[in-house]
């Protein structure tokens, strides 16, 4: 249980350092947007390109992708009727329902895993998956939708080369491909690359941390009510339902079971909120989703592991 509650209060300790910082105003007004900007197009594709080039192919093809695919893609999928149906923009519904099924596997999962399981590599497949096929996926969609909105309709050509432009599926299709062949990278090409994907996460959560200043409580907003109680319903309860009953089906028992319960648990990832300044969509819904939920994911991380360990 340490390593679960060590995880939370490091993430906690950086936002807040970034509350203060946007508090003191030190980094001036544009400060949450300069540092989500450059953890995507610079920090962001360095750390997809050396976790996926430093990847085990084997990790990929286990019951745990399997459970993560299908569960992950069924928790984003279900938000989309949520949008639909209220009538909110399609940037938005993006972000929302990349927060119900995009967890924080690396900065919050990795050393959840390492002190819970004693092993690290137990969120290899979810981070593999999502960096893999989750996060190019929903950026190309933002990307098209920002055009959209900018008024300048994307032709057919420009929507299906989308991908080719975008940074983060430019290194994730990189790194696989690298890990694919087994190439050996020279250590000064990839000292650099790794000493910017470091400054990734820290980024995303200061920015994060900046944004809660003079920030209204969640879903004070009568209007994202109603999408923000979605995304924390199928984050927390949910996708750990649905991963522990295709678990189940699949025949995983014991630790494997838990593993994959406690991994749909992680909260909604930071680089949804990253994402969200990026694009300009649903920023306050990403912030709000991620605050919460990153709450409400600890009793229910230690309840699984409670009833199945």
């Amino acid at each position: 249980m340490s390593g679960v509650i060590e995880g939370f209060l490091v993430l906690a300790c950086v936002v807040v350092v970034g509350y203060v910082v946007g508090r003191a105003g030190v980094l001036g007004s544009s400060a949450t947007e300069v540092l989500s900007r450059t953890a995507f197009f610079v920090a962001s594709p360095a750390l997809l390109f050396t976790t996926l080039a430093h990847a085990d192919v084997t990790d990929v093809f286990s019951a745990n992708l399997v459970v993560t695919a299908v569960t992950s893609t069924l928790a984003c999928a279900l938000y989309v009727p949520v949008g639909i149906l209220r009538h909110r923009p399609p940037g938005e519904t993006a972000i929302a329902a990349m927060g119900s099924g995009y967890v924080n596997a690396g900065n919050l999962g990795l050393p959840v895993a390492a002190y819970v399981f004693g092993d690290a590599t137990v969120v290899a497949p979810v981070l593999l998956f999502q960096l893999a096929i989750l996060t190019p996926v929903f950026t190309t969609v933002l990307d098209v939708v920002s055009a959209r909105r900018d008024g300048s309709r994307p032709t057919l050509s420009r929507t299906i080369t989308a991908p080719l432009r975008n940074p983060l599926a430019i290194a994730s299709v990189s790194g696989l491909v690298v890990t694919a062949t087994g190439v050996t990278l020279p250590e000064p090409v990839l000292a650099p690359v790794e000493l910017l994907g470091a400054l990734a996460v820290p980024a995303m959560l200061l920015a994060f941390g900046i944004s809660l200043h003079g920030a209204s409580r969640p879903g004070r907003d009568r209007e994202s009510r109603l999408p923000l109680v979605a995304i924390v319903t199928v984050k927390t309860v949910v996708h750990p339902l649905m991963a522990l009953g295709l678990g189940l089906v699949l025949g995983l028992e014991g630790v494997e079971l838990l593993a994959v319960v406690v991994c749909a648990a992680l909260p909604a990832a930071q680089n949804v909120f990253g994402y969200a300044v990026r694009f300009g969509h649903g920023v306050t819904l990403a912030r709000d989703a991620v605050l919460v939920t990153t709450l409400l994911s600890l009793p229910v991380i230690f309840a699984a592991v409670a009833l199945l360990l």
